[in-house]
């Protein structure tokens, strides 16, 4: 895809230099009250290309940063939705309960009944 867009951007610099090159006679541009700018023809051209061009330039950044924003927004809260919860700890067993006791201390039973 990479070698297409180059390949794109090589025809359009191609057509461009030979637009300037037949286009190379001088004009004068009236500025402002008695100041001429005195220029080839291509190149107000290309500066009125390039002004046109600026405003979508400039939307299209703007749209690519924010959806690029809601990308990294939206997987952060994907990771933080799969990634696995901590361990609950186990609840401190309760010191009366026959399982706090530990076997040594517990009294056995005999067969032979109370001695």
């Amino acid at each position: 895809m990479q070698f297409l867009r180059t390949a794109w951007w090589v025809v359009i610099a191609v057509a461009a230099a030979l637009f300037f090159k037949a286009n190379n006679r001088p004009v004068e541009i009236k500025v402002w009250g008695d100041i001429v700018w005195e220029t080839k023809i291509w190149f107000p051209m290309l500066l009125a290309f390039l002004l046109g061009a600026l405003p979508f330039w400039v939307m299209a950044r703007a749209t690519r940063w924010r959806l690029k924003r809601r990308l990294d927004s939206a997987e952060r809260a994907l990771v933080a939705a799969t990634t696995a919860p901590a361990p609950v700890p186990a609840a401190s067993p309760d010191p009366l309960s026959p399982a706090a006791i530990p076997d040594s201390a517990a009294p056995t039973p005999t067969l032979t009944g109370p001695a």
